[in-house]
């Protein structure tokens, strides 16, 4: 996306762009039985807990403290809910993202909670795959006040990623008819590159980057989403470029690195991605791409990451989370080898989000269990969207 926040990150939309880079993750498939994972062996790494001597830890507790002496202290609840869905962003840990519900419990079940609540607690929907609810609380935001640019940008993102390209493209509209910035100009190449205009919004994109100053969050946002737009286009030299101006910025950021390791793994270059990532494991999809480029070179390590993974997928659907089909699909298809079964979760998957990725993964695995009737469906909607994606359109030739 994304889940695409994707992202998390203007300094005017701080809260908000949390949300681009975190909208690609995953959960539970109907009628799948939650069996419990036992490990094979002892080496299975399930989970690593952060050290208590972490500065930033020890700075939330401190504010917990202080919310349990008064919970009713809205300023300091939001305070505190923000700062865990940031670190939850930053770890991709959906742990945080309880914690920062917690924080929020006098006003969560509350239909008309206080703006900083609703914005918050849209931000916490959106990153646990419940669209519907996230943009009720969105819609309620904007009845009050029409011109909260965070909540035309948080509304943008789910539109995106569910596909509904010309809503998102009205909310980017608005959105920078009340902030024109790179990040509103962003917005709206994003959304229209994906819907027929891939090439024109490229190089708008590029203008703006050029012609404006932003914050470094705006501009690590704007690159990643220019390298992408690039790779979609077939630009090769072009993506490595803005992949690279973007690490300069940041070299830890979730989203940018799943994005630019796909293109490594992509660009046959397995060796680079996992000089990449195998400092950065504990994020799922990040694990994962190190265990595709692991596959790649056929290092002694994979296996145990293959076990990791099972358990980290396992424990995803007994708490019922939504967020890692797309890379569990991905998963079963390259490194379990089970094209049906990885059809299955694609198409669940699908149902929930519509980004290129999920749409690759659906053709992926549809043509590897030779069903050409499941991928039709995703062919026509490409088709009807305007996609342009020169992966997708070899795959769609391909599945036609």
């Amino acid at each position: 996306m994304a889940e695409r926040a994707i992202t998390i990150m203007v300094t005017v939309l701080n809260a908000t762009l949390l949300s681009l880079a975190i909208i690609f993750q995953l959960g539970h498939v109907t009628g799948l039985r939650a069996e419990p994972y036992i490990p094979q062996n002892d080496s299975v790494v399930l989970e690593q807990l952060s050290t208590t001597s972490n500065p930033q830890i020890q700075k939330l507790r401190k504010l917990r403290t202080q919310l349990s002496n008064n919970p009713n202290d809205l300023t300091l609840a939001t305070r505190l809910a923000r700062a865990y869905i940031q670190l939850g962003r930053t770890n991709a840990d959906p742990r945080y993202d309880g914690y920062a519900q917690a924080a929020l419990t006098p006003w969560w079940n509350l239909s008309h909670a206080p703006t900083n609540v609703l914005i918050l607690r849209a931000t916490l929907r959106q990153r646990r795959h419940d669209f519907d609810r996230a943009l009720q609380d969105l819609d309620r935001v904007l009845q009050q006040q029409p011109r909260h640019a965070q909540a035309w940008l948080t509304q943008a993102v789910i539109q995106t990623v569910r596909g509904h390209y010309h809503e998102a493209r009205r909310s980017c509209l608005l959105l920078r008819r009340f902030t024109n910035t790179l990040g509103s100009t962003t917005c709206l190449t994003h959304v229209m590159g994906l819907n027929g205009h891939a090439q024109e919004s490229y190089h708008s994109l590029q203008t703006a980057i050029e012609n404006r100053t932003a914050s470094s969050e705006e501009t690590l946002w704007t690159l990643t989403i220019l390298a992408e737009m690039a790779m979609r286009l077939g630009n090769t030299s072009e993506a490595e470029h803005y992949f690279q101006d973007a690490l300069a910025i940041n070299q830890h950021d979730t989203y940018l690195l799943g994005a630019y390791s796909d293109f490594l793994l992509d660009q046959n270059r397995p060796a680079e991605a996992l000089d990449l990532l195998e400092t950065t494991i504990r994020p799922d999809g990040l694990l994962l791409r190190l265990a595709l480029a692991e596959q790649e070179l056929h290092t002694p390590t994979l296996q145990q990451h293959i076990e990791t993974l099972k358990a980290r997928f396992a424990a995803n659907r007994l708490r019922g989370d939504a967020r890692h089909l797309r890379e569990e699909s991905r998963f079963t298809l390259h490194l379990l080898h089970k094209p049906k079964h990885a059809l299955n979760l694609a198409l669940e998957n699908w149902r929930i989000q519509r980004e290129p990725w999920d749409a690759r993964i659906v053709l992926e695995a549809a043509l590897q269990s030779g069903d050409s009737i499941a991928a039709q469906p995703i062919v026509d909607w490409l088709t009807s969207k305007n996609v342009e994606d020169v992966e997708l359109t070899n795959l769609m030739e391909k599945a036609s």
